[in-house]
């Protein structure tokens, strides 16, 4: 069997392709047809961990729930994670295959491309439709002859393509045209139809720029999708959280999350607001304020980061505020950075050395040259401060770490499972106060249970009249996505497109 497929591009980085790709991905799945998300490379720091212990973007994680099914390294087969010294890690099939600057990558593509073919022949062999995202734009006309995400994918599968631009940045109409022009004919040919995303105004007042569209391109504008913060899922670019950081308190808990440099799966945080809390990405000291939590994510370069915020006065403002008893968090890197030191011998990170933590729990961390990409199950072995009423509570997530942490002080979780069998050993550190506290788990707060009762003990510590809320039922965002898409898409035209019939 050979699956239908449709490809997703985007006249720039941030367009919107992952976000109309799972719609898609749930369209089909609604209608009955078994469908896959692909992205043959994706350069993003938000990642995820397979039940194979394969490393993918989170993207097409959550195109794969989006579809109902469970996400493969051959959704994602090439993921680079970009570090300092515009160097990135390479992740060929899950798995790290080394450090490339970019004139180096480009030199492997041809071999890259073999397994980008193989991943997605495999997925066409068991799904009858394949959503294909692109990368950036497919307008990079220096990049060309080396690409293999965009028009080379779609030319070789013959592949319809939806362009996507974004009009809420502004120049929509140009970025189309231009992309097309800079086109080839035999790429140009693969464009089907315009999709215009995050549109906030009258439709009526855009209706003249639509037919000027079509009139000079000859190709059809498919659809005006509206700008929507109520059916937000997780994004692969931090451009993102330039929009997010500008959120302002709404009577919840006010929560700040550190915008590291090289900040990595934020969409960690995403059910806080879907539980009625503010979430701010701060960059600098004074942007702090007084929050009712301090949370340090994930990041792909602790010790740069570290030096980051040590350099912006961050440290002593958030060793401030835990003093004074607010809540300090931090998930994998940002665990690290709340430890005594962090040591990385063998230069796993760049260049070898240490550099001190922020001193707020008793571990040292440690790299080493093997990255760890697991799915867990843990159960909370804390009862006391932030975990009062969790104890025994089960939580799943993933861990994506290069990193070794030890030292003294009281273990947050036990893992109990992987994918692999049962397993025993502790996670995270939680302070004597119970106010702050790290662990290695990604995806802790997208138990919906756990997040509950965990923001409902913050609550009564730091603002007893917060409005808290039971968030959404994680399924319901992708049909609520769908049916936003579905409502302002011509899928008549779509279906036509992808099947040759309405």
């Amino acid at each position: 069997m050979t699956a239908r497929t449709v490809m997703v591009q985007g006249t720039a980085s941030s367009a919107g392709k992952s976000i109309i790709a799972a719609a898609l991905c749930r369209i089909f799945h609604q209608r009955g047809y078994r469908v896959a998300p692909f992205k043959s490379q994706n350069m993003a720091l938000n990642s995820f961990v397979t039940r194979e212990g394969g490393e993918i973007g989170r993207a097409q994680a959550v195109q794969a729930e989006a579809a109902g099914i469970e996400a493969t390294v051959d959704m994602n087969p090439v993921l680079l994670k970009p570090e300092a010294d515009a160097m990135s890690q390479v992740i060929v099939l899950g798995k790290v295959a080394g450090k490339l600057k970019a004139e180096e990558y480009y030199e492997h593509t041809p071999d890259l491309l073999k397994v980008v073919v193989g991943a997605l022949d495999r997925l066409c062999a068991v799904y009858d439709v394949i959503v294909i995202e692109g990368a950036g734009s497919p307008a990079e006309v220096n990049l060309k002859e080396q690409e293999i995400a965009n028009m080379r994918i779609a030319y070789l599968r013959q592949t319809p393509v939806l362009l996507v631009g974004d009009i809420d940045r502004g120049g929509v109409f140009a970025s189309l045209v231009g992309t097309l022009e800079l086109l080839g004919p035999e790429d140009r040919e693969l464009i089907k139809g315009f999709v215009i995303n995050k549109f906030r105004g009258n439709l009526d007042l855009l209706r003249p720029g639509l037919d000027f569209l079509e009139q000079r391109t000859g190709k059809p504008v498919l659809g005006v999708i509206p700008y929507s913060r109520d059916v937000a899922v997780a994004q692969e670019d931090s451009v993102y959280l330039d929009e997010r950081r500008r959120s302002s308190v709404n009577g919840g808990l006010d929560v700040v999350v550190i915008r590291l440099p090289r900040v990595a799966n934020y969409d960690d945080f995403d059910p806080l607001e879907e539980a009625g809390c503010s979430v701010r990405y701060v960059r600098v000291a004074d942007e702090l304020g007084m929050p009712d939590m301090v949370i340090l994510p994930g990041t792909k370069s602790t010790m740069a980061d570290l030096e980051y915020v040590r350099h912006q006065g961050l440290d002593r403002a958030i060793m401030s505020l835990a003093e004074a008893g607010t809540p300090v968090v931090g998930i994998c890197g940002g665990y690290q950075m709340l430890g005594r030191v962090v040591s990385d011998p063998g230069g796993v990170e760049g260049i070898p050395g240490s550099v001190p933590g922020l001193g707020l729990l008793d571990i040292d961390t440690v790299f080493r040259p093997e990255k760890r990409t697991v799915q867990v199950e843990a159960r909370v072995v804390c009862d006391t401060g932030l975990f009062a009423g969790l104890g025994g509570m089960e939580v799943g997530g993933y861990e994506i770490h290069m990193g070794v942490s030890s030292g003294d002080g009281r273990p947050l979780f036990r893992v109990t499972a992987t994918p692999q069998g049962s397993t025993d050993y502790p996670d995270g550190r939680v302070s004597g106060s119970g106010l702050v506290f790290g662990t290695y788990i990604h995806g802790l707060f997208h138990n919906a249970e756990f997040a509950r009762r965990f923001l409902e003990n913050v609550r009564r510590l730091r603002k007893p009249d917060a409005l808290l809320y039971q968030g959404r039922v994680h399924d319901d965002r992708y049909n609520r996505l769908a049916r936003l898409v579905r409502e302002n898409l011509d899928m008549g035209r779509v279906y036509e497109i992808v099947f040759g019939r309405r």
